[in-house]
């Protein structure tokens, strides 16, 4: 919105006396500027709002009033039978602050568009999911159909939404690989699978990640920093040229959208740290993580998510694990056995007696070191 206002104004005044005093509203032609602004105004809108939805959840008692599946199954029963009764669904306080301030502060295009639409459609499935795992008081919520089907929904979308442009077609139609120069040419079918699944892959590995106070947001607060980068170079000729990777014209209006996702998330960390005063929920985590691999798809790096949301790709793989595992031996043997303690991962550091405060803050480290490895495969080709 500031930008196309600060357009029309200087538009306006050209040739008048008016246009030198104006001359500081070309600030807002720059990406960096807008994306500044961002953050700044998501992180105040998140933590200015943040009191008033969590009274508001509290209020129409949309506490979690279910013991996790993890303390069902025996871990940490003393801790997490304490967070029964804090407020879920704070991933709209996220929402909230992401979709304003990127309102306020990015130039729409087709890339901001299917980025907050996706964003909306996956959330909503998040709210439904959380409403009626609070209505149901066992845990229980919207159906793995149900998600899959919206997730579908959106890659779908956000493939004939990319086919139809010139310069955006080859988001889809090729794909491109770390430490690869050339991609593959002429895959349609192939992109369209990897959109799908890069999407789908994100949105239920961050979800597996919310398990902990300030995990799965903390860990997206670091990712969200290395697309600002990427998304940024992707979108600037000369640096996409220089680092040998896909320029997408327009793609640098993602870093709008990334820093107000970095905003958004360090506003709501402010209450989600532990001990947590609100959930995110599957309204933000199915959604941020949705997010995440939309805009990777944009950028032409779904593979370099893989890298730079390592964590989420552990915490998603030991749930797999862990399945394939107790099925195998119960078929070998008659006797399931755990490969390990409890799935997710953190789970598993949670039943060695680590401190949940220690697991969230070394698993911060783990996703900066992914994070700093994923920039370092930028230049590496």
């Amino acid at each position: 919105m500031l930008y196309y206002l600060s357009e029309w104004i200087t538009q306006s005044v050209q040739g008048s006396e008016w246009q030198d005093n104006l001359s500081p509203l070309r600030l807002f032609s720059y990406i960096s500027f807008r994306s500044a602004g961002a953050f700044v105004t998501a992180f105040i809108v998140s933590l200015s709002y943040g009191p008033m939805v969590i009274r508001r959840l509290v209020a129409l008692k949309f506490g979690q009033n279910y013991a996790d599946v993890a303390t069902q199954s025996g871990a940490r029963k003393d801790t997490a039978y304490a967070k029964i009764g804090v407020p879920s669904m704070g991933g709209m306080l996220i929402h909230l602050a992401l979709i304003s301030s990127t309102l306020i502060w990015a130039r729409w295009n087709i890339f901001v568009l299917l980025c907050v639409s996706g964003t909306v459609l996956l959330a909503s499935v998040g709210f439904l999911d959380d409403y009626l795992k609070i209505k149901k008081k066992n845990g229980m919520g919207a159906s793995g159909q149900l998600k899959i089907a919206v997730q579908l929904i959106v890659s779908l979308a956000m493939v004939a939404g990319l086919y139809q442009s010139d310069h955006t077609r080859s988001l889809v139609t090729e794909i491109s690989f770390p430490f690869m120069l050339e991609p593959w040419r002429d895959v349609l079918i192939l992109g369209a699978i990897l959109t799908f699944l890069t999407i789908t892959g994100s949105s239920n590995a961050v979800n597996l990640t919310d398990g902990m106070d300030g995990l799965a947001i903390g860990c997206t607060i670091i990712v969200s920093f290395v697309f600002l980068i990427v998304t940024y170079v992707t979108g600037h000729r000369i640096f996409a040229e220089y680092l040998l990777i896909t320029y997408v014209e327009g793609a640098g209006e993602l870093t709008v959208l990334s820093a107000s996702l970095i905003g958004a998330g360090m506003g709501f960390l402010w209450f989600n740290s532990h001990p947590a005063q609100v959930f995110m929920g599957d309204t933000g985590s199915l959604a941020i993580g949705g997010l995440l691999g939309m805009m990777a798809i944009m950028v032409h790096q779904p593979f370099l998510l893989i890298v730079a949301g390592g964590v989420f790709v552990i915490e998603c793989l030991s749930v797999i694990l862990q399945r394939f595992y107790f099925k195998y031996t119960r078929k070998r043997s008659g006797e399931g056995k755990r490969l390990f303690r409890m799935a997710p991962i953190h789970h598993h550091f949670e039943k060695l007696g680590w401190p949940e405060s220690k697991i969230v803050m070394r698993f911060y480290i783990v996703c900066i070191l992914f994070g700093t490895l994923a920039l370092v495969t930028l230049k590496v080709r």
